[in-house]
């Protein structure tokens, strides 16, 4: 079979248009047709059908008196020959073409949504003219390219240079502004990716060493004694805390800076263990036991859960978690309608199941609070069958419950997942745009 050629179908596609004009349109009379070249292309077509749109380019040209007002519109004009000359693509002109003899006006969806809509402005045609099928792709591609639709993230690392006009009249400006690429942009240098990739294995090695510290075997030895792994915790606190600072000093606005969620969870990270050494060295210089140690102590565990934020640092290096960071912002109605939708579930199911098996003796479903565990494990459809229902009535009420559980977490999941999806594809679009900048 022979192979398919896309520019042999756009060449027959012109050459259609072309007899169609000459033949189907030249009914009239030779002194009535209006002859346009476009990108080397020849159109005959009646003065009558270019007037039904007098406010577009082609229809302001043929009301002109004077060859300068014509060469105003158009790119070159041959009097003798009665010829208007215009360097635009012929591809799009036949859809302007095609607007000018029918009414309806219909996209090229192979083409670039915004080199089709330079084109159409050119010849005065407003993208709004476009018929319903091709308007609702048109505009969406267009908003979903230019990063209207989820709106641009402020922590983007591609986004890094827009800052740096900020350096400009700072105290050592020059090397805050090195520094400032180096730790926030990975692209910027080699240097700068050799720091990303030995910030990574930071944060890996110190939650390994955390989960290390939390087998039996190891949190036993180490609670008599400094060991290997506490060691290494504070090589990594002490390296999150150099990093952070020097974040901080580079950085163009730094109270600002300090506010950006990423830059919180930094501080949540690296906080935590000061405190806790600070509790730990007033707990060893006190050594009677009192209410205030007990608490104090329990503040030191609390603050011990806290190291968990660690893993939240690999956001700063990872695409996936800022996708999953901005997407819950930019879906923040969404996941609240979400959750409103499962607290309404659990609070009418558990209500129901608790009245249907009350009255049977095996059931564990005793009460309503013990039910809402059941109901939000039912509506998430996780069904642990840790407890069921007994009773018949009880079956229906749990088969409702997770039918209505598959419904409510469909139904926003669905734009949750496109704005996930439209993320990658405006960092596509920025690279892409980056790479062809010179």
């Amino acid at each position: 079979m022979q192979a398919f050629h896309w520019q042999d179908f756009q060449i027959q596609q012109i050459t259609t248009t072309m007899m169609y004009g000459q033949i189907l349109h030249h009914q009239g009379r030779e002194e009535d047709l209006i002859n346009l070249n476009v990108g080397g292309i020849q159109h005959k077509v009646e003065r009558c059908v270019l007037l039904r749109f007098p406010n577009t380019r082609v229809g302001q040209l043929i009301q002109c008196c004077s060859d300068a007002a014509i060469l105003e519109l158009c790119d070159d004009y041959s009097p003798a020959e009665q010829e208007y000359y215009f360097d635009r693509s012929p591809q799009v002109f036949l859809c302007v073409l095609n607007f000018y003899r029918t009414g309806h006006f219909h996209a090229l969806e192979e083409l670039c949504v915004f080199y089709f809509s330079q084109e159409i402005e050119y010849w005065g045609i407003c993208e709004l003219d476009l018929e319903a099928c091709c308007l609702d792709w048109f505009l969406e591609r267009k908003q979903n390219a230019c990063g209207r639709s989820g709106g641009a993230s402020s922590e983007d690392i591609s986004v890094v240079s827009s800052d740096l006009w900020r350096f400009e009249g700072t105290w050592c400006s020059e090397t805050r502004k090195l520094m400032w690429q180096t730790l926030e942009d990975p692209s910027h240098s080699k240097c700068s990716k050799g720091v990303a990739v030995v910030s990574v294995l930071v944060i890996l090695t110190s939650i390994v060493a955390m989960c290390i510290h939390s087998m039996p075997k190891f949190r036993h030895a180490t609670d008599r004694e400094h060991s290997v792994l506490d060691s290494l915790e504070v090589i990594c606190i002490l390296f999150f805390s150099v990093e952070f600072v020097l974040r901080v000093v580079a950085a163009p606005r730094p109270w600002s800076f300090l506010g950006s969620p990423l830059n919180m969870i930094d501080i949540a990270s690296i906080l935590p263990f000061y405190v806790t050494l600070a509790f730990e060295s007033l707990d060893e210089d006190d050594g009677e036991e009192n209410q205030s140690l007990v608490n104090m102590g329990k503040m030191v565990q609390v603050l011990r859960l806290m190291r968990a934020f660690r893993v939240l640092k690999l956001a700063r290096h990872s695409e996936g978690m800022r996708a999953f960071g901005e997407t819950l912002k930019n879906c923040h109605s969404e996941v609240g309608l979400l959750i409103l939708f499962i607290n309404i579930g659990v609070s009418f199911f558990s209500t129901f199941i608790y009245y249907t098996e009350k009255e049977e003796a095996l059931s564990k479903l005793s009460s309503i609070p013990v039910c809402w565990w059941w109901a939000i494990v039912s509506m998430t459809t996780v069904g642990y069958g840790d407890v069921y229902p007994q009773t018949v009535a009880g079956r229906i009420v749990a088969t409702l419950c997770i039918l209505c559980g598959l419904l409510v977490t469909s139904l926003p999941i669905t734009v949750i997942m496109n704005t996930f999806s439209k993320y990658f594809e405006r960092n596509a679009l920025r690279r892409c745009l980056s790479e062809a900048k010179p």
